[in-house]
C-alpha cells in the first residue's frame, strides 16, 4: 500500500507537469486548428535560458526570462511561418512545424554540447516525508505550482475577453470576426501563452530526482501528447484530465514493472492508454465529436 501510494503521489506531480505541456498543445490547436510539433523544443529552449542564466540572477528572475524567451519563440513561429500560410492547407502547417522543431534542437543541441544543466531550483535534492510515502520536494511544489497556473489560466479562459474571445473562435470563426474579434490577436496570444507554460514545465521536469536538462528532454516532453489527444485536442480541460491519467499510468508502470516483470515499461505507456482509449473514442475522453449528416 505504501508503494501504491508513493507511486501515486509522484504520479500526480509527473501528471500535472503533462498537463502543463499538453495545455499548449490544446490552446494553439483552439486558435488555429495546427498541431504544433515544435513545442518540445520550445519547452528546451525556456529551460537552457533558465539553466544559463540561474547563476547571475534570481532563480525567479531566470525562470521569467525562460518564459518570456520561450513564448517569444513561439510568436516567432506564429507570426513567421503559420501568419504567412494561414490559408494553407493545415497539415501542411503541422509538417511545417516539424521542420522549425529539427531547426530549433539541433541548435539546441549544438550549444548543450556533452553538458547536462541544472536549471538551478533552490528546492534541489531535498525529500519531503509525508508518511505514507516520500517524494521529492521538488515535485510538490510542482503540484502546487502547477495547480495555481492550470486554476489561473482556467479562470481567464472563462471569464477573460481573450477566453471568450477563443472559445467563441474554436466555435465558428467566420461568425466571431464578423462580430469584431481579432483572431489574429487571440491567436498570438495563445502561442505565446503555450511557450512560456512550456518553460515552466521545463522547471519541473528537470528537477530532482531527474539528472537534469539536455535536448533529449524533447523526447520526454513530447510524451504530453498523447495526453493532449487522450484528453481530446480540442478540450483544455481534456489536457489536465489526459496529462494526470498519463502520468498516474507512467509512475504506476515505471514501480510496478520491475518488481513484478523485471522490465521498465513506462515509456511505451502513455502512447498504449492513448491507443486504448482511441480505440472506444476517437475524439478523446472530454473531445467534441464531429457529426456528419449521411
Amino acid at each position: 500500500m505504501t508503494d501504491f501510494l508513493s507511486y501515486l503521489v509522484n504520479g500526480i506531480s509527473l501528471g500535472g507537469i503533462y498537463a502543463l505541456i499538453a495545455l499548449g498543445f490544446v490552446v494553439v490547436f483552439k486558435a488555429t486548428e495546427v498541431v504544433n510539433f515544435a513545442h518540445g523544443s520550445l519547452l528546451v529552449l525556456g529551460g537552457y535560458v533558465i539553466a544559463r542564466l540561474h547563476t547571475d540572477v534570481p532563480f525567479v528572475v531566470a525562470v521569467l526570462a525562460g518564459c518570456a524567451v520561450a513564448a517569444v519563440g513561439a510568436l516567432v513561429i506564429e507570426r513567421l511561418y503559420s501568419w504567412r500560410l494561414r490559408d494553407s492547407n493545415l497539415n501542411a502547417l503541422a509538417i511545417l512545424t516539424i521542420g522549425v522543431d529539427i531547426l530549433l534542437i539541433t541548435e539546441l543541441t549544438r550549444r548543450f554540447g556533452p553538458d547536462i544543466l541544472s536549471t538551478g531550483d533552490p528546492w534541489g535534492n531535498k525529500i519531503v516525508d509525508l508518511g505514507f510515502a516520500e517524494i521529492a520536494q521538488a515535485r510538490l511544489v510542482g503540484i502546487g505550482v502547477t495547480a495555481v497556473l492550470l486554476a489561473a489560466f482556467f479562470v481567464a479562459f472563462k471569464y477573460s475577453s481573450w477566453g471568450i474571445a477563443m472559445r467563441a473562435g474554436a466555435e465558428d470563426g467566420e461568425a466571431a470576426a464578423l462580430m469584431g474579434i481579432r483572431r489574429g490577436r487571440v491567436t498570438m496570444t495563445a502561442w505565446a501563452v503555450a511557450g512560456a507554460l512550456a518553460a515552466v514545465a521545463a522547471v519541473f521536469l528537470c528537477a530532482f530526482p531527474t539528472p537534469g536538462l539536455d535536448a533529449s528532454v524533447r523526447l520526454t516532453a513530447l510524451r504530453a501528447f498523447p495526453a493532449a489527444i487522450l484528453g481530446g485536442l480540442d478540450s483544455t480541460a481534456g489536457a489536465v484530465v489526459g496529462g494526470l491519467a498519463i502520468g498516474i499510468a507512467e509512475a504506476m508502470t515505471s514501480g510496478y514493472s520491475v518488481k513484478l516483470a523485471g522490465g521498465n515499461l513506462n515509456d511505451v505507456v502513455p502512447y498504449l492508454v492513448m491507443l486504448l482509449v482511441l480505440l472506444v473514442r476517437p475524439s478523446g475522453l472530454l473531445g467534441t465529436k464531429e457529426l456528419t449528416r449521411v
